[in-house]
């Protein structure tokens, strides 16, 4: 199986279009294995993703919400996950974690290495937000969820967002991976693989790769980017941001009224997107495949480019750097 583009969607970026040609199709290769996982589902699982709202650095986050809570109505997936970096879970926020709670009878939600900002713990996080805990695994219709906490700080941890999985939470994972028959779609706030991937992500993906019979994908928020990468036998794919790429200090700039930024100082610190982004991603035993179904945006205002910040020697602004999420299918390689 390979990673291509919907028919619709003429936005391709480099790797897509050397996947599509035959020259990396390799690298983005969905394993027979996984595949055949796919099969023990009864019918197709949908899931309905959203990734760092940020509802505490931007002005419009209960409208971006319920942009992603109509599309969910009318999509009727099986059940809704926010991938972290949500909202600070405090009682003015409670109207937003209200929303969330009651778009669907199925909500999950991630920790974000943000949720901590308003003076949480992750535990009391988890908590709040009734989580089985900071890791946890659950059932949907035959699918098995496998969330992770990427929060966790290695010993030689110094400063800022640690990026982590531990010990005691890798050795869970590995259990957990063995006990649960496929398919299984591990979840986590930070990337796994890629860009501002987890510290020890060679360590995880090894685990990860022991259990590829079973692991049909990795999804994440965090890096507020469209990107797909394949390590070894297990595709990991990058859930872009609901709001904006953040640009930091010294890119600082006004894409809204002055009355916006006076009331919310950390949006000068970003490149907003003018909707919200989100995704649905379906899995269907009949045909093998993941659809991911995502949606367009602008910039408002300028973009990072633009404004001449340069993120990452891998990613490219207009593809990955970009106010979109690209709807995709995991399909099966011509050899």
């Amino acid at each position: 199986m390979a990673l291509i583009n919907s028919p619709g969607c003429n936005h391709w970026s480099r790797r897509e279009m050397l996947a599509a040609c035959g020259g990396l199709a390799a690298s983005l290769a969905l394993p027979r294995r996984a595949r055949a996982s796919l099969g023990a589902l009864k019918q197709p699982v949908s899931l309905g993703m959203i990734a760092d709202l940020h509802h505490d650095v931007m002005h419009d986050g209960p409208q971006r919400l319920n942009a992603f809570i109509q599309a969910m109505q009318a999509a009727k997936p099986d059940a809704v996950i926010q991938l972290g970096d949500f909202a600070y879970p405090n009682a003015k926020n409670q109207p937003v974690t209200d929303a969330f709670r009651k778009a669907h009878s199925r909500t999950f939600h991630v920790l974000g290495n943000h949720e901590i900002d308003g003076g949480h713990s992750f535990d009391q996080v988890a908590k709040l937000w009734d989580m089985p805990g900071r890791y946890y695994s659950a059932n949907i219709n035959g699918l098995n969820l496998v969330v992770l906490d990427g929060n966790e700080k290695p010993a030689d941890h110094k400063s800022g967002y640690p990026s982590h999985i531990g010990s005691k939470q890798l050795t869970w994972l590995e259990q957990e991976l063995k006990r649960l028959p496929g398919p299984i779609l591990v979840i986590c706030h930070q990337p796994l693989a890629g860009p501002w991937c987890i510290d020890n992500s060679q360590q995880v993906q090894k685990v990860l790769n022991a259990a590829a019979d079973k692991v049909v994908l990795t999804v994440n928020g965090h890096s507020h980017i469209d990107y797909v990468v394949r390590v070894g036998q297990i595709i990991n794919l990058h859930i872009n941001s609901a709001s904006y790429q953040w640009v930091g200090g010294s890119h600082r700039h006004k894409s809204y009224p002055d009355t916006v930024h006076a009331r919310f100082r950390w949006v000068e610190y970003t490149c907003p997107y003018k909707e919200a982004l989100f995704a649905t991603l379906t899995l269907d035993p009949l045909s093998g495949r993941i659809h991911i179904t995502g949606r367009d945006s602008q910039w408002v205002g300028k973009s990072p480019a633009q404004l001449g910040l340069d993120m990452h020697p891998d990613l490219t602004d207009g593809e990955q750097i970009c106010p979109r999420i690209r709807s995709r299918q995991l399909v099966r390689a011509v050899k």
